[in-house]
């Protein structure tokens, strides 16, 4: 059953008379009756009848026109839909947070003051394969890279960071094994970071003993300087350490150090705003690693 014939339909309906509704659509009078009856025949029913030189509709015409009045409307704005749809898929970024979330965070706040119409559909989960742009670390041999038309690599340096009231405070530097008996302040179990510095400790030969742990760096900080524990502080990527209460020691042995790697994926190919972020975000590591000054 054709759409059209429905749209012819409607038109009768509308007019109840054939000659204004032919007019309308652009079609012979004939043709357009032919095709009313036509739908009459499929449907089983009589849809219009005379009514002196006019034309009304039979119960199950009215029936039908008050489907067609919902109906037709929301059929016709269905290009439309699809445009703005479209237009909304353009503006769309996908990302996926895996490593430094406080800068990435701050790029796109920053980004979304000279792009607001941009839209952000943020994930922090490893088996995401349908972003747009990732950014993550392979210090754990895990591959986030897969997919990527583009790649930017930035080195980073662990820090131990110790209460400036500790023994540990004024050293230059200090070897992980030293402070295997103390207590640790650690980012949550579930961050990948958690899982990169426990590495170093295994690798320097003990377990640490995790005291406290939270999902937020600042917290991490705070208890840190509130002479809680020590524990490891990102180079640059969590951003400035400014507390008069912490002191950040360069890693003697074992190296500490990771990658985190920004990925432009194919999945937004055509689109302008997902590539200009990339370049974007690029920018902000470049400004956070020149900025940085661990002391």
């Amino acid at each position: 059953m054709e759409l059209t014939k429905f749209r012819y339909f409607y038109a009768v309906a509308k007019y109840q008379h054939v000659t204004k509704a032919a007019e309308e659509i652009c079609i012979a009078q004939p043709a357009l009756t032919k095709t009313i009856k036509q739908l009459e025949e499929e449907l089983g029913v009589k849809l219009i009848e005379k009514a002196g030189r006019n034309i009304r509709l039979t119960p199950y015409g009215v029936f039908l026109k008050e489907k067609l009045d919902d109906i037709l409307p929301r059929i016709d704005s269905i290009p439309d839909e699809i445009n703005a749809l479209k237009e909304s898929e353009t503006r769309t970024i996908r990302l996926n947070i895996l490593a430094a979330s406080a800068i990435v965070t701050g790029a796109v706040i920053s980004y979304k003051k000279i792009r607001p119409q941009a839209v952000f559909k943020i994930v922090q989960n490893e088996e995401e394969k349908s972003c747009d742009v990732s950014v993550g670390t392979n210090s754990v041999n895990m591959d986030f890279s897969a997919g990527a038309v583009k790649k930017t690599v930035f080195e980073e340096k662990i820090y131990l960071a110790v209460p400036r009231s500790s023994s540990y405070a004024d050293k230059q530097s200090i070897n992980l094994g030293d402070v295997k008996n103390e207590g640790f302040v650690s980012i949550a179990g579930s961050r990948l970071f958690r899982t990169v510095c426990d590495k170093f400790c295994m690798i320097a030969g003990f377990s640490p003993v995790n005291i406290f742990e939270s999902d937020s760096p600042a917290t991490v900080r705070d208890m840190i300087g509130a002479s809680a524990g020590v524990g490891f502080w990102p180079e640059y990527s969590w951003g400035k350490l400014n507390s008069k209460t912490v002191a950040l020691l360069p890693i003697s042995s074992p190296q500490c150090m990771r990658e985190i790697i920004i990925c432009r994926h194919a999945g937004a190919a055509n689109s302008a705003y997902v590539d200009e972020f990339y370049e974007y975000l690029v920018k902000a590591f470049k400004n956070a690693q020149r900025n940085h000054s661990p002391k």
